[in-house]
């Protein structure tokens, strides 16, 4: 009997687990952190299709819109929810930290003034994201996985080769079996998620033990409860408001959830998540241009992160934030962190130019460093189930979400 893809995830999490406790880091010979090398193949393997998936998929949907103002209607409305949902995850983040005061509640031991922690503070402005969003070179952002400047010259390539007429469907043709090649090859990558999930859990629980779990347990509790509470309130009220079949939603979608549990990232299910979302009803052509902006513009996970771990540091260092400050950081964060999914460790890089800008100690990043693996998992989660929300909503807007006729709404009552 053919075990299926969950179900053998579910195994090389549970084998990381083990290995990771069996074979700590510390131990001569093999530890479970070796094993770390699994998962970095995995994810380069990841990054090695993202590329052209994206590019292939996104000019064909756009090219098969046809009309630029469409292509505008349905940007403007992308754009749209993807800034709503922003700010319902960044209030969430700023409501569980002033509800819970995890940094009040602990009592942690301050890390010194001049902690190094290997993260550049960086100010982030209007200047730096708009030149961030345009790509100086198509071939660079291929080369460098730059997932928001390969959606920008796709949107000028799309546009361009829907508005050339017949000879513009020879190349939607040719791209159109890329992407069919791609997701061929996207097959063969997910046989290697199982191998990537066990290093990567491994590696985490080799270096970091399982003592870190319970010496931070009521941080990971509540940060964990905000992110439960975004994906089964707010998310769920989005999906009852516009009558999508959530829960019917997060079945279809599962599997790429729990892929961008176990290894941290978002990108990990990327093919996964198109996917899904084609065989739970959503136009291909919406799919295929949402999707790929939802990676760098709606990762509700990171956005819920960051306002939730600004706000923690202030409170374990004492330094009580009003509410107009928190307003005010809450909309510089709304605006600074879009389009940094191709930063690596890109929330952190972040957090600490927040706290640069509102004059809180960086070192109070050294707080999070030790878990950031454990949090990203559960932020890169909820990220994968708000860009599924994100591309239904839309489709549904467009009037292109096509259900059958009993999965309508029955299982959400």
């Amino acid at each position: 009997m053919k075990i299926n893809i969950t179900t053998r995830i579910f195994i090389g999490m549970v084998l990381g687990i083990l290995i990771g406790w069996l074979f700590p880091a510390s131990s001569t010979g093999f530890s479970g952190d070796d094993l770390a090398i699994l998962s970095k193949i995995f994810l380069r393997l990841i990054k090695m299709i993202i590329g052209p998936l994206v590019f292939a998929t996104l000019v064909v949907g756009i090219a098969k819109l046809g009309d630029f103002k469409i292509v505008g209607r349905i940007g403007l409305k992308t754009l749209a929810y993807f800034y709503f949902a922003t700010i319902l995850s960044l209030v969430v983040g700023l409501l569980v930290v002033n509800v819970m005061k995890p940094g009040e509640v602990m009592q942690l031991p301050l890390p010194p003034k001049g902690t190094d922690m290997g993260i550049e503070a960086q100010k982030m402005n209007f200047e730096n994201f708009l030149t961030h969003v345009f790509p100086a070179s198509f071939v660079e952002a291929m080369a460098t996985n730059e997932v928001l400047q390969i959606v920008v010259f796709s949107i000028f390539f799309g546009i361009a080769v829907g508005s050339i007429g017949e000879k513009g469907k020879i190349m939607i043709k040719a791209l159109d079996s890329l992407s069919h090649v791609m997701f061929k090859v996207t097959g063969y990558v997910m046989e290697f998620a199982p191998f990537g999930v066990l290093g990567a859990i491994a590696a985490v629980v080799a270096t970091q033990g399982l003592g870190i779990l319970a010496g931070y347990a009521y941080l990971i509790l509540c940060f964990f409860g905000g992110l439960l509470f975004f994906l089964f309130v707010v998310l769920w009220g989005i999906c009852l408001v516009m009558r999508i079949p959530y829960l019917r939603l997060l079945a279809h979608v599962k599997d790429a959830i729990i892929l961008s549990f176990s290894t941290a990232s978002s990108e990990a299910s990327f093919p996964q998540t198109i996917e899904a979302l084609k065989k739970f009803g959503c136009s291909e052509r919406i799919v295929s241009f949402v999707l790929p902006l939802g990676y760098s513009f709606n990762l509700d996970g990171s956005m819920l992160y960051m306002t939730f771990a600004t706000a923690f540091i202030a409170q374990a260092y004492g330094i009580p934030l009003s509410i107009n400050q928190q307003i005010v950081m809450m909309l510089t964060l709304m605006i600074t962190s879009k389009g940094i999914a191709g930063v690596p460790r890109a929330s952190l890089v972040i957090i600490a130019g927040t706290l640069a800008t509102f004059n809180l100690p960086i070192e109070g990043l050294a707080l999070l460093l030790g878990i950031d693996q454990v949090l990203d998992m559960g932020r890169s989660a909820t990220s994968v189930a708000g860009n599924a929300v994100a591309t239904c909503v839309i489709s549904k807007l467009e009037g292109e979400l096509q259900l059958k006729p009993q999965a309508v709404v029955e299982a959400d009552g």
